[in-house]
């Protein structure tokens, strides 16, 4: 599952809008956005970088003004941790990151049949008009404590996941904002990639996170994928996702240059 979780990550990055292949790495940007979450640099699966391919991908981030990151599953790229290091690279974070096939699959409840009831039971939706990708982005700013700012370029991000092959989905509050939602990129080498799970404050408790992650799976499922694969945040958010057939599989490794 690393190679295949390592593949995808390359695939996904050559989908950015300027995507460049240095030595054994691809590294992604998007220059509407200065983010190191959208704007970092993954290893070929099994990829053997000398001193001279680390230095050329350091100088590319340098170009842009940004700063040096990488995302990778370690087992899948094994020589490349001890290369970065070399380079001055360190360890910025190592995520567990989780499985979900067909087989594992369990659709929760209807939402809104959770504790804090709504009157009527809210129901996952796929984004229909550029107000709904708006209010989207900014439910998941909110839900992400500020982490980003809801802009025109996120909602536009999110548009181009579905346009691309992958998918959004979300829960719509009684005021017909977004109560929360989630976004799945497009499938490749079997696997996709389901990230950005937000719920905003008001409506957590009531199983939406569950219920968008749920449908994404299925969604994916129903497009051919083999598996979905996340990353999760605490053990709150662990717990929601092995509740739907989410299950423990290998790390992903961040590690970062800071000088």
């Amino acid at each position: 599952m690393d190679i295949d979780v390592q593949s995808f990550a390359v695939i996904n990055l050559r989908r950015r809008p300027e995507a460049i292949e240095i030595g054994g790495f691809i590294a992604g940007f998007d220059p509407a956005t200065t983010s190191p979450y959208i704007n970092y640099a993954t290893p070929l699966p099994d990829a053997r970088p000398s001193r001279r391919d680390v230095a050329a991908l350091i100088d590319a981030f340098r170009e842009h003004g940004l700063k040096p990151r990488l995302e990778f599953a370690p087992d899948g790229a094994p020589a490349v941790d001890a290369a970065l290091r070399q380079a001055g690279f360190t360890t910025e974070a190592v995520h567990e990151y989780l499985v979900c096939t067909p087989v594992t699959l369990t659709m929760p409840p209807a939402v809104g049949t959770a504790r804090r009831l709504s009157p009527v039971p809210l129901q996952v939706e796929a984004p229909r008009s550029d107000e709904d990708y708006v209010s989207i982005d900014a439910a998941l700013s909110e839900a992400f404590a500020g982490e980003f700012s809801a802009s025109a370029d996120g909602a536009a991000r999110l548009r181009r996941v579905e346009a691309s092959g992958g998918a959004v989905r979300f829960v719509r509050a009684p005021d017909g904002d977004c109560a929360g939602a989630a976004s799945c990129s497009a499938p490749a080498v079997g696997t996709a990639e389901l990230a950005g799970v937000g719920t905003r404050p008001a409506f957590r408790g009531q199983g939406i996170a569950a219920a968008v992650t749920a449908a994404l799976s299925e969604a994916m499922f129903a497009r051919g994928a083999r598996s979905v694969w996340l990353e999760y945040g605490g053990e709150g958010s662990r717990r929601v996702y092995e509740r739907v057939g989410y299950q423990p599989h290998g790390t992903r490794l961040y590690m970062t240059l800071e000088r």
